[in-house]
């Protein structure tokens, strides 16, 4: 996924869930921030980030924020709408025998990421971004999220019901060397991650490059959950 029109600035503050100020050559402006999580490790005042501009008609900013430059010195991915997209050009090499991939697909009560076909029969597969590593485990989530749990629980749920179920974990940088349910922020998460792939469900987490021109998926990382954090 190449990034449109981007430039490099500095972070300054986050008012907002929704809104940082970033500083592009002296000049302060507020920027979009598609991502709600806490990304607390990451943003912090002066790091240097990654823009994209953007003339769609009806925006309250021009920019988007895509990347933060870590500690370590790689970038960071922190738009939360792009591990759908590159999701769905990794998800075939899950699923060789794929048939055909839909976006935004219900089952009974339930909306997930995508529904697919395969010769085996139907399934449904959840997609998560990652952005938090500590000491080379990639962590999710950075935040407690009742939205992911419920997906969790759904997945599993259409697993019983006779239909193939899988979470793809996009680790939105590279440099981890596992990933774990971070149960120290998120009990409830931890728990129905462990009881989705005791059902089942499969899981899989895929790390990133990224670069100022864009980013795209990697090389699969092992998911642990004899390591999660506590």
């Amino acid at each position: 996924m190449e990034f449109e029109r981007p430039c490099r600035a500095v972070f300054l503050s986050r008012p907002n869930r929704f809104v940082a100020l970033c500083e592009v050559d002296g000049v302060q402006l507020r920027v979009h921030v598609k991502n709600t999580g806490r990304l607390r490790e990451l943003l912090r005042p002066g790091a240097e980030v990654l823009l994209s501009q953007s003339d769609a008609p009806g925006r309250k900013t021009a920019y988007d924020l895509r990347c933060v430059r870590s500690e370590g010195g790689g970038w960071v991915c922190v738009d939360s709408q792009l591990p759908n997209a590159l999701a769905r050009d990794y998800l075939p090499r899950l699923l060789p025998d794929l048939l055909w991939l839909k976006a935004e697909q219900r089952f009974g009560r339930s909306r997930f990421d995508f529904a697919f076909q395969t010769r085996r029969g139907p399934g449904f597969a959840e997609v998560k971004g990652v952005t938090l590593l500590r000491d080379g485990a990639a962590l999710f989530p950075d935040a407690p999220t009742q939205r992911g749990t419920r997906h969790l629980r759904e997945l599993t749920a259409a697993r019983a019901a006779g239909c193939e179920a899988l979470v793809l974990f996009v680790i939105q940088r590279q440099g981890a060397r596992y990933l774990a349910p971070n149960g120290r922020t998120d009990p409830e998460f931890a728990a129905a991650l462990r009881t989705a792939a005791a059902a089942g469900v499969r899981i899989h987490a895929v790390d990133c490059f990224v670069d100022q021109t864009g980013t795209r998926c990697g090389a699969p990382v092992e998911v642990r959950f004899d390591l999660e954090e506590r």
